[in-house]
């Protein structure tokens, strides 16, 4: 890698993390219903309780938005690509991407640092590095979802599943990517504890289709 990238590196870390705080349910909460969605329901700037408070067409909407973040975060990279001579180097800093934009979506600078999980985010950011593997997972979400109407027993599933499908099922064998998909089997179980103790409680609220 070229030493004057860093300073390019540096400002698209950064920028990264502008375009995961960007609060698409907060603002759009606020424009659709004049209300904060972190004031109601769960508590949570996300997708699923924009879904739960403003309806699921326009929770939908913010769940597509929150994963575009992710996707344009990582796609950053390839403005730098040119100074990566190793492809491992490469997808670390596509990694690091992500990761900021995860984080900007879960501490937004532009919605006082009170944001959601990232999981929409999140998944923006595995379509890109596992695209075939997200798939799979997607498949593994939605069964799991229609059939319990629980998204955070989904999402832990398609979690869990993410590293045994790049392993076993793709034979993905760069490390940044594996270790990344282990990660994501460990991150989303610990950002969900709380509606992991509402599920084994029976209290755990489902998505309704009605509205």
């Amino acid at each position: 890698m070229q030493l004057p990238a860093l300073g390019h590196l540096f400002i698209l870390t950064i920028l990264a993390y502008l375009i995961g705080s960007l609060p698409t349910a907060v603002w759009t909460g606020k424009w659709w219903r004049g209300l904060d969605v972190r004031e109601h329901g769960s508590g949570n700037a996300g997708a699923t309780n924009a879904m739960r408070v403003l309806g699921p067409r326009v929770g939908l909407v913010v769940l597509l938005i929150d994963a575009l973040k992710g996707v344009a975060a990582v796609a950053l990279a390839s403005i730098v690509h040119a100074y990566f001579t190793s492809p491992g180097w490469y997808v670390v800093f596509q990694i690091l991407l992500g990761a900021m934009a995860i984080l900007g979506h879960v501490l937004p600078v532009f919605a006082s640092f009170k944001g959601g999980k990232g999981i929409a985010t999140l998944l923006g950011v595995v379509f890109i590095l596992f695209p075939e593997a997200f798939l799979i997972c997607l498949v593994v979400f939605l069964a799991v979802f229609l059939s319990t109407r629980y998204v955070s027993l989904g999402s832990l599933a398609a979690a869990i599943a993410l590293p045994i499908v790049v392993i076993w099922v793709k034979d993905v064998t760069l490390l940044p990517k594996v270790i990344f998909a282990i990660s994501i089997a460990l991150f989303v179980p610990i950002t969900h504890r709380n509606n992991i103790k509402r599920l084994i409680q029976g209290k755990e609220n489902r998505i309704s289709f009605k509205r």
